[in-house]
């Protein structure tokens, strides 16, 4: 007996894959110009990276008016850096203000353009979605990053990659080895300390600390400010001197920093300064303990590269997500092996044969929201044309029958 062929469905405008922050602002976007469309997300809720794996302390990083979505701002009732709750409730008015009603538990199984028919056809297990756009929004932090670290399938405590961390409390009195010093390794050492743990903090790579507020002002609003006004090398040299003066060298506490100033980094390799709330203060009076790189893990702990070797209860991995699109986008060369548009920003939006991009900038919601109005403009300009034809084609058949 052959396998029963999926039904399929002609969409009225574009396929968006992916209800998180950026299919939602396209949907808007697209709702703005009275352009129809489907979303199409594999969880069963909105923002569903925000909702089911983050942990409960989170924040944004960077002041409310430069996390908001287009055409629908944040209450003004919103802190000046929203929680994670206060994040996911903006969310879900905004699918609401909009009338977007994503179709859930839709996990694409493949994405391919049919040359003859120039249509995209999306499929997933229950059916055929056809359409001549296709938005991929599914982001750059769609899957966890899982490394492979000698012995790791010997150690008798707990492995966790922070996709699943929710609280320290669960690690309350123990030692924990977090293996990355990111925002979210940075951030769970500090949450760790805060429920009485010890957490011992791998600093393998190097990275920028800035403090979130420089003088009561958004560190990342005055870098933009002051990148209008003076070349991208001054403005880093600027805020690595106010960092220095306010935080100290994070060099003398095991976190040395890039050669790369912090803005002229993120902008050509999307690597994000940590922005610090707390962090460095706990490294310095030693309660989170910075180390080396891990050279393998033992039953009872690991042994790092400096020749330490140090047992653990449990083991955290913080070491980041990365694109999916790779396992299910096939047939198109707009993207890397690792699932990044080639194009850079601002011109990585759009592909060829209806193909768009959004989330993949590397600049957070703004370069989302930049891209998400771009997009929705290209297709609504296309879908209007194709409108009128349709309807000059009924008004020929009524006239001519």
């Amino acid at each position: 007996m052959g396998s029963c062929k999926p039904q399929q469905e002609h969409v009225h405008g574009p396929i968006i894959i992916g209800a998180g922050p950026s299919g939602l602002a396209v949907a808007a976007c697209l709702s703005e110009h009275k352009v129809p469309f489907v979303i199409l997300e594999r969880s069963n809720c909105i923002a569903s990276l925000w909702q089911n794996k983050t942990y409960d302390r989170l924040k944004l990083h960077l002041p409310k008016q430069f996390c908001e979505l287009p055409l629908k701002g944040f209450p003004h009732t919103f802190p000046k850096y929203p929680t994670k709750y206060q994040f996911i409730s903006y969310m879900e008015s905004y699918a609401s203000h909009f009338n977007i009603h994503p179709r859930f538990n839709q996990i694409v199984e493949c994405a391919e353009f049919h040359k003859g028919s120039q249509l995209w056809v999306v499929r997933t297990q229950e059916c055929e979605f056809v359409s001549p756009w296709l938005v991929v929004a599914t982001g750059e932090n769609a899957e966890p990053v899982l490394p492979r670290i000698h012995g790791m399938d010997h150690f008798s405590g707990s492995i966790a990659h922070t996709s699943v961390y929710k609280s320290g409390s669960e690690y309350r009195n123990k030692k924990v080895l977090v293996i990355g010093c990111g925002n979210s390794g940075m951030e769970v050492s500090l949450d760790l300390c805060r429920h009485n743990a010890s957490p011992y903090m791998v600093a393998r790579n190097t990275v920028h600390v800035l403090p979130r507020e420089m003088f009561g002002f958004s560190t990342f609003g005055i870098a933009m400010a002051l990148y209008k006004l003076f070349p991208i090398k001054i403005v880093d040299k600027i805020l690595l001197l106010v960092t220095n003066f306010m935080l100290g060298n994070t060099n003398d506490y095991g976190i040395k920093r890039p050669k790369t100033g912090p803005i002229e980094l993120k902008l050509a390799t999307g690597k994000t300064p940590v922005l610090d709330v707390g962090q460095v203060a706990q490294i310095k009076c030693g309660n989170i303990k910075v180390m080396e790189g891990v050279k393998e893990i033992t039953r009872k702990g690991a042994k790092f590269m400096d020749g330490q070797e140090k047992e653990f209860d449990a083991i955290i991995l913080a070491t980041g997500y990365k694109s999916n699109v790779p396992t299910w986008l096939k047939g198109s060369d707009f993207f890397t092996e690792d699932g990044m548009p080639k194009t850079p920003f601002p011109h990585g939006w759009k592909g060829e044969q209806g193909l768009y991009t959004v989330g993949f900038t590397r600049r957070g919601i703004q370069g989302t929201s930049c891209d998400a109005i771009k997009i929705a403009e290209d297709i609504a300009s296309q879908w209007k044309t194709v409108e009128n034809k349709n309807q000059c084609n009924s008004h020929v058949i009524i006239l001519t029958s």
